[in-house]
């Protein structure tokens, strides 16, 4: 497309406008026809997301639950574990608060002499 002059190039985009159907056109023209650019590169998948540990959601999942044994946890055990799993790795508010919590109570019930849970 560098090798084109600003004229071609515009009658080009015209050309791609005017194939389109109404509906793609009114998109386009609601976001303005001067930003579109019909001719950028597509943009990569979104990246996997990785902890700090730069761990997938899956790597970590699968690694605590392998410390436990398979008879000793249930289905929403596991979905629990995941949903924290997810909420951390993407730094969800919620799931961040309910993580210092159970880490201040593990503190606390250490503190005065329990076990755990």
């Amino acid at each position: 497309m560098n090798k084109l002059t600003p004229e071609q190039i515009e009658e080009r985009k015209k050309l791609i406008f005017d194939a389109m159907g109404k509906r793609g056109q009114k998109q386009i023209l609601k976001k303005g026809y001067e930003n579109w650019d019909p001719f950028q590169e597509p943009k990569d998948p979104i990246d996997i997301r990785k902890d700090k540990t730069k761990r997938t959601s899956q790597m970590l999942i699968r690694e605590f639950l392998s410390r436990i044994d398979h008879d000793e946890y249930s289905n929403s055990f596991a979905q629990g574990a995941f949903e924290m799993c997810l909420g951390i790795i993407n730094d969800d508010e919620k799931i961040k608060g309910m993580f210092e919590f159970a880490c201040f109570y593990a503190e606390l019930l250490k503190k005065e002499g329990y076990d755990s849970l």
